[in-house]
């Protein structure tokens, strides 16, 4: 086993040899950081000693400020389902671009995005559109605060439903000032007795059927059938964050499980990559935003109905993502995910594989790995693994997230896990690496 000081020393050497590889991504980050804190708009992509800048992108690759090419595993967090410069996208948005894109009125396109929604999600008989999956979270929570009168919130730790509503380790101090009540993931007995106890001032249950940001694990059925059952028991509204998980199956993960939530959110893929986001559900809970009912809410957004937005979310909803789209790219996932987890069980390694379908977390612990509590730091491991990957030729979240994209074959994912193979065996990554104490890897890929 690798001591504490050789980890750190082998970073600083992987490190270095990053810096001198990539001294134009380098110049660019420093020329940012004048005029950007740190650097940066988006904490996310930030990484240290500095990010890559990302000049191009085509299918399943994308080229760096150096020249460097990768295969992208990324999947910009989800919203790159269709890859780079689809074909069919690039047409849709060439076609509305030729015809003018700040109509400041209803289009053409928007009616066929919203109708392939309410056919394709169970929840939804009614759509608004808004501009992000952090602002079709608050309309929706905000929603369910107008309906029923109450003001409270029952969230999960770990969660991110978005900029301003982060449940990481705790309540983040830009949340807005909702009367937060926090739950652990995919503890069933829990959450039935939080939604009880506090069913008197709950609004709203919100929870990701696979909790992406927290380390792409999955819910329990059992637990989502509990929340569903205890919020029509008690009066509560049920929200589903899909923003990550629309892509696993043709409707979302409430089709798989047969589930549905009183409201539904959406975003990242669903506007064919844009910045896009919707929110939707029964009708007698979205009819309060029709414009021609007297007590109707207001809802505004110069670029909720973005004609290029608009357009590329029908074009990829209508022409691309096929239900066989969908089970081919799961099915690649699980291939990753199966592959990786057969070969760290076999060798004893203190590493494992979570996720469902086409979303993939890579983890330093033996699992299971069921909310953010099991979740280990092991931020130098993180590190040297993505500087490693990104020295072969592919990249991913440092956090371990993975997203495939529809360009992405075989080839490629085997690729992949033959990358972080080689990290694991040349990093002598042993089962005692971690104090952790779980045992077993299983319970990944239940759900299929």
């Amino acid at each position: 086993m690798r001591a504490v000081v050789d980890l750190v020393a082998q970073l600083a050497e992987a490190e270095a040899r990053y810096v001198a590889a990539n001294p134009e991504s380098r110049r660019l980050h420093e020329e940012r950081a004048r005029f950007m804190p740190g650097g940066n708009t988006r904490t996310t992509i930030h990484q240290p000693p500095f990010p890559l800048t990302i000049v191009r992108g085509e299918g399943a690759r994308v080229t760096d400020a150096d020249g460097h090419e990768y295969v992208d595993f990324l999947g910009e967090y989800t919203a790159g389902l269709y890859g780079h410069s689809h074909p069919v996208i690039l047409d849709a948005i060439r076609s509305a671009l030729a015809d003018g894109f700040v109509l400041g009125a209803p289009n053409r396109y928007e009616a066929v995005l919203a109708q392939a929604i309410c056919t394709r999600f169970p929840s939804i008989e009614l759509v608004r559109f808004c501009n992000s999956g952090t602002e079709a979270n608050l309309l929706a929570l905000s929603l369910s605060r107008a309906v029923t009168g109450r003001a409270g919130m029952l969230v999960f730790a770990g969660a991110y439903h978005g900029g301003i509503l982060l449940f990481a380790h705790g309540i983040s101090p830009l949340n807005p000032p909702f009367n937060w009540v926090i739950g652990e993931y995919n503890n069933t007995a829990d959450a039935a007795r939080l939604v009880e106890e506090h069913a008197h001032e709950l609004a709203a249950v919100i929870v990701e059927p696979l909790q992406g940001a927290a380390g792409v694990i999955p819910a329990d059925p059992a637990f989502l059938r509990t929340l569903r059952d205890a919020t029509t028991a008690h009066g509560v509204l049920l929200v589903f964050d899909e923003v990550m998980t629309a892509r696993l199956s043709h409707g979302g993960m409430q089709e798989l499980l047969g589930i549905e939530p009183d409201l539904t959110t959406l975003a990242k893929f669903v506007g064919g990559g844009l910045s896009f986001g919707a929110f939707g559900g029964r009708t007698e809970l979205m009819r309060r935003f029709d414009p021609s009912q007297p007590d109707a809410l207001q809802h505004g957004g110069t670029f909720n109905n973005d004609v290029l937005t608009m357009a590329a979310g029908a074009a990829g909803l209508t022409q691309v993502l096929t239900e066989a789209e969908v089970s081919r790219l799961n099915d690649l996932g699980d291939r990753l995910r199966d592959r990786l987890n057969a070969f760290s069980t076999e060798r004893e390694l203190t590493f494992c594989a979570t996720g469902y379908g086409s979303l993939v977390g890579l983890h330093f612990t033996l699992g299971p790995v069921r909310n953010e509590g099991d979740v280990p730091e092991s931020a130098e491991l993180r590190a040297l693994l993505h500087l490693h990957m990104l020295e072969r030729g592919f990249s991913y979240g440092r956090r371990g997230f993975i997203a495939l994209s529809l360009p992405l074959g075989e080839a490629d994912v085997d690729g992949f896990a033959a990358a972080v193979e080689e990290f694991l065996l040349t990093a002598g990554v042993p089962e005692s690496c971690f104090d952790v104490g779980h045992v077993g890897v299983g319970g990944f890929s239940s759900w299929r």
